[in-house]
């Protein structure tokens, strides 16, 4: 039962949705901090891109098994062996440039800001809540 819950996926999914949920809120605060610079261009790295990749990495590692998920296919996204992630962000298209050539949008900025926190605090939730399983888990074993 315990070697069930543990080689699941999930919590290497988790920890992978808050690393890239907190590497996203530094780039989003980094683009925020610099909305009034002039030619200054927002970043982004695709949060559907990410979650393929992801949904991808979790099936290759159910069908294969082993100890961590390999995310791959994300440009955007490139994971070390020590499962830090490492953005390569792009510049949207469409939108505006504004006379000092800048292609801010503070309200879209503020929207993300407010979703990626979201994320990341349901990520934080269901990883203490698999915790709190796993620790029940193994005090009714013993």
């Amino acid at each position: 039962m315990v070697g069930g819950l543990a080689n699941s996926g999930t919590v290497q999914v988790l920890e992978a949705s808050l690393r890239f949920a907190a590497q996203r809120q530094r780039l989003i605060a980094h683009n925020i901090a610099n909305a009034t610079t002039p030619g200054f261009e927002v970043k982004e790295v695709s949060v559907r891109g990410f979650r393929e990749a992801l949904g991808r990495a979790l099936d290759e590692h159910r069908r294969e098994g082993g100890d961590r998920l390999g995310l791959t296919g994300s440009g955007e996204v490139v994971q070390h062996p020590d499962g830090r992630l490492e953005f390569k962000p792009e510049t949207p298209r469409g939108g505006i440039v504004f006379h000092d050539r800048n292609n801010r949008d503070l309200e879209r900025l503020m929207q993300d800001l407010a979703e990626n926190a979201a994320a990341f605090r349901v990520s934080a939730e269901l990883l203490r809540t698999r915790n709190d399983v796993m620790r029940t888990a193994i005090s009714q074993r013993v």
